[in-house]
């Protein structure tokens, strides 16, 4: 695997902004937009997190969501019919992404298709000349989120993780206390993903429905027989298709993880849990701690999946909590932290953009519409180095969840090499970093 840039050099964060400090440079194209020209924009998966990128190309100005696509017509149909109700006008609908691509009157298009179809469909964008904003988690497995980067790279495209915690003032705000050292040096990161993820049953087989193009939908995955245990949500439960809530839910929290911390890829990872509660169809874990170790720069990560009824930590259910020799700091959500100092825990600076949601902003002032508002810039700029989530971001926060996925599936402490991004002497854990494809869906070796 390429090895460059290190797990150091590429993940450093600017203490305000939170962009890469890798200095990227700016190339401004013969076809690059005017402030005022229209970008046209295509969604590309409506069922869920897709209508939320509608919703942040359309607060955009100067940028019209043109089309739809998703393998469900059923779906499209009544997206279709929801847009003209809220933005008095049509949209084109399109089932095969690939004829989006092909479309060259559409200039970006947002990713919010399964895990699965997420690096794939990135790197396709990306050599058809579009920019993307790919949902998390950007990768399906480790192999992934390079090639990822490696697309975006050599066909020159601007490819924003959707991580929009990142382009919250107010946790920009907490991350710029950390690096100033207000609670001193800071050593452990928690990561916390308490949902209420309840029994899904088990639905067996059936056939494929009426308007669903199912072998789309599969893509890169080994086609089952259609379930509806899969579609349209319940596919993040099983390791075809989905990564469990460490790797869904679970991303923003591991991007976080790294970014306070200010490290990349840890180099020993253990992790354990199970299915406590349901005796359902899904094959992840209910429960899930990881803990990823960092002895070189003294430094550990914690993360927790709990599927039920729970207890919150320093008010937090899903967050974060990072650890300093002064205090520590809790990130409650996405928009709003609170510290916490000395050994009594004595409130300190606190922080909180989600009033901001009242102006029609989604999550705060920074939220989904600010973290589009930051892509379309970037865009228009034809700027990587003012992305907040840059395609690092895909390849890492993924990654972490990956690793802990793959010790927990194997049931043992791994040892990681950060800089070849492969298992020391672990040709079984190796497997895991990629897998296979189906014929006409690989994901390529050479972008």
């Amino acid at each position: 695997m390429n090895t460059e840039p290190s797990r150091r050099s590429f993940i450093k964060k600017t203490a305000i902004a939170g962009t890469a400090a890798l200095v990227l440079p700016t190339i401004i194209p013969a076809s690059a937009f005017g402030a005022n020209d229209r970008i046209n924009a295509a969604v590309l998966g409506i069922n869920g997190r897709g209508n939320s990128h509608i919703q942040g190309f359309m607060a955009q100005k100067d940028v019209q969501v043109t089309t739809l696509c998703d393998p469900d017509m059923n779906l499209l149909t009544a997206g279709k019919k929801t847009f003209k109700e809220k933005y008095n006008t049509d949209v084109a609908l399109e089932q095969d992404l690939r004829k989006v691509f092909d479309n060259k009157d559409i200039d970006v298009v947002s990713l919010a298709t399964p895990n699965h179809w997420h690096a794939l469909a990135t790197i396709w964008a990306c050599q058809a000349g579009k920019d993307v904003y790919v949902e998390k988690p950007g990768s399906h497995n480790i192999s992934e989120g390079r090639k990822m980067i490696e697309a975006a790279d050599k066909y020159d495209r601007i490819v924003q993780h959707g991580v929009q915690l990142r382009s919250s003032p107010s946790v920009q705000q907490a991350i710029k206390l950390m690096r100033e050292g207000y609670i001193g040096r800071v050593y452990m990161a928690r990561g916390l993903v308490f949902r209420m993820r309840g029994d899904i049953g088990d639905k067996g087989v059936s056939p494929v429905p009426e308007g669903l193009d199912y072998d789309l939908w599969t893509g890169p995955a080994p086609k089952r027989p259609f379930t509806r245990n899969l579609v349209h949500y319940n596919w993040h439960w099983n390791w075809d298709y989905g990564n469990g809530d460490v790797g869904n839910q679970g991303i923003h929290e591991t991007d976080l993880c790294m970014w306070g911390l200010d490290v990349g890829f840890p180099t020993k990872i253990t992790s354990m849990g199970g299915k406590y509660l349901w005796n359902d169809s899904k094959e992840v874990p209910e429960v899930l701690t990881s803990i990823y170790n960092y002895p070189d720069e003294n430094k550990i990560i914690q993360f927790e999946v709990r599927p039920w009824y729970t207890n919150s930590e320093g008010g937090a259910t899903v967050g974060n909590i990072f650890y300093g020799d002064k205090g520590y700091l809790v990130v409650d959500g996405y928009d709003k932290f609170q510290t916490f100092l000395g050994e009594k825990g004595t409130p300190g600076i606190s922080g909180d953009d989600g009033a901001a949601a009242s102006s029609g902003m989604d999550r705060g002032a920074g939220g989904t519409d600010g973290h589009f508002a930051n892509f379309i810039d970037a865009v228009r700029k034809h700027d990587k180095s003012i992305l907040n989530g840059p395609v690092e971001t895909a390849h890492l926060s993924s990654g972490l969840a990956h690793l802990g996925n793959i010790s927990y599936r194997l049931g043992r402490v791994l040892d990681f090499d950060p800089k070849s991004e492969t298992f020391v002497n672990d040709p079984e854990a190796d497997k895991m970093l990629t897998r296979d494809y189906r014929p006409g869906f690989e994901v390529p070796d050479q972008v």
